[in-house]
């Protein structure tokens, strides 16, 4: 019995962390792929009870928290928030569904976008239309802002807002946004929050699209938080259903910011481009010199390595992942190996926390899942022997969490 617990206890130290993906089935509801990354390849292997419910229709995207300990999935169709907690061996428990639309105080629906502050205290839905609006009668979309409690991973009720476009007499259970949000990043080091959008302008009785990024602190900028979204300088109220911001392309998709919240970063898959802001006084973006910067075509998703280093791109129209290394001082992007060719229709890219060497795709088109080791100091990839690997129908995101035992690596992996 001694020579078996030894057996499982190596076993689960080449565990480094697990990943999760989410599926659009052509079934009524979605499902969640589970998988353990080998510590030595990256290699991935189905849990035992993977593909997971996801708990709605259409799940589009995924979220950890910063502990690993729990992961809220959102389902599009059916408007809900699902939060799973994470057991020991990744295995995904779901404890509570939270309706984006609320009984009769609708807040809204569809859901596209999730982000979670660095401590853990807040989740941030970003979703298509506010109450009275709908796709028949198409109009602005807002976030929703939920406290998560510490112990449980639980959703509060959604914060009310009496700041942005609206009164103490008459408050409203989220904060409008333009006319449509679909990416959002919290900082890990300050109270600062950035919601992207596909917007539309018109003038001379020309219509084009623009794309925003509207700018708050949760709480006062330079105070605690409190879940109270507050416009930062540079973002404006159009009126009380309707916000504008920084200008970014034409038609922006993803949105991420560095560790050491400086820098943030924007996708443009109209334009197959990826601009650059820094961060300035309280909050405020500036536009990088020398952005923007070419990606592959049709860039969907983004995300940066865990020591904020080298940034990389999923392209879903030429089925490959850019990779730029982050110039520590300005946050100017430089390309690391050009592209690296994935399975089809990449849609997210993660990079596991615990390690921070593996980088994985959701693979819409295939369905798969593929694996890349990324050179921790030069940023460039190779594939992961046995790579791709199977998935349910239309993979959407992809998110992964650190097994505990090797939860702080990352900072010894370079």
């Amino acid at each position: 019995m001694a020579l078996g617990l030894g057996m499982t206890a190596c076993s689960r130290d080449f565990t480094v962390a697990y990943l999760y993906a989410t599926s659009a089935t052509r079934t009524t509801s979605g499902v969640i792929n589970a998988y353990s990354i080998d510590y030595q390849s990256g290699a991935l292997q189905q849990l035992a009870d993977s593909p997971i419910p996801s708990g709605g229709s259409n799940p589009v995207t995924l979220v950890a928290s910063p502990n690993g300990k729990y992961i809220y999935v959102l389902n599009h169709d059916t408007s809900t928030v699902v939060a799973f907690a994470v057991g020991t061996d990744g295995k995904l428990f779901p404890q509570a569904t939270t309706n984006v639309v609320q009984g009769n105080g609708l807040i809204g629906s569809f859901p596209t976008a999730a982000a979670i502050d660095g401590t853990g205290s807040y989740l941030y839905v970003t979703f298509t239309y506010q109450n009275g609006y709908t796709s028949a009668r198409p109009g602005p979309g807002g976030i929703a802002v939920f406290p998560i409690t510490a112990s449980t991973g639980a959703l509060g009720a959604p914060v009310t807002n009496t700041t942005v476009g609206t009164t103490a007499a008459n408050p409203l259970p989220y904060f409008p946004t333009g006319m449509s949000p679909v990416g959002v990043t919290a900082s890990l080091l300050h109270n600062f929050v950035y919601v992207v959008e596909q917007d539309t302008t018109t003038s001379n009785g020309v219509t084009s699209n623009v794309g925003n990024i509207l700018a708050f602190s949760n709480g006062p900028a330079s105070g605690t938080e409190n879940g109270t979204l507050i416009p930062i300088a540079g973002t404006a109220t159009v009126n009380a259903t309707t916000l504008t911001g920084f200008k970014v392309g034409t038609t922006p998709s993803a949105i991420a910011e560095d560790p050491s919240a400086h820098f943030v970063y924007v996708t443009d898959q109209a334009t197959n481009q990826l601009y650059a802001f820094n961060v300035i006084t309280n909050g405020a973006l500036q536009s990088n010199s020398s952005s923007p910067f070419s990606t592959g075509q049709f860039p969907l998703g983004l995300t940066i390595d865990p020591r904020g280093l080298f940034l990389y791109v999923a392209n879903f129209g030429d089925s490959t992942v850019s990779a730029y290394a982050i110039n520590q001082g300005n946050g100017a992007l430089s390309g690391v190996a050009g592209t690296t060719q994935v399975s089809t229709g990449p849609t997210c890219v993660t990079v596991e926390p615990a390690l921070g060497i593996y980088l994985y795709t959701s693979n819409n088109t295939d369905p798969t899942v593929s694996a890349e080791q990324l050179n921790p100091h030069t940023g460039s990839l190779t594939s992961v022997q046995g790579t791709p690997y199977t998935a349910q129908t239309l993979p959407t995101c992809a998110v992964s969490v650190a097994n505990g035992s090797h939860a702080t690596e990352v900072v010894n992996a370079n």
